[in-house]
């Protein structure tokens, strides 16, 4: 039970210590899927704005 459990923890240290790297393909895909993020946001927040406009006047006239 001792070997399955030092085996056990030696790959749990391993797996951990390969996750706190940063490789350049997960920059490329990062970069990859905030493009279309960047991109879009200033026609996200021009719609937010006009979309809160037309609530404050449609109110205005009830």
């Amino acid at each position: 039970m001792k070997e399955w459990w030092q085996g056990r923890k030696n790959k749990k240290r391993r797996d951990m210590r390969r996750n706190d790297q940063y490789s350049l393909i997960d920059l490329f895909l990062d970069v990859l899927v905030w493009i279309p993020e960047l991109l879009l946001l200033p026609f996200r927040i021009i719609y937010w704005l006009l979309r809160g406009v037309g609530r404050l006047i449609g109110e205005g006239f009830n």
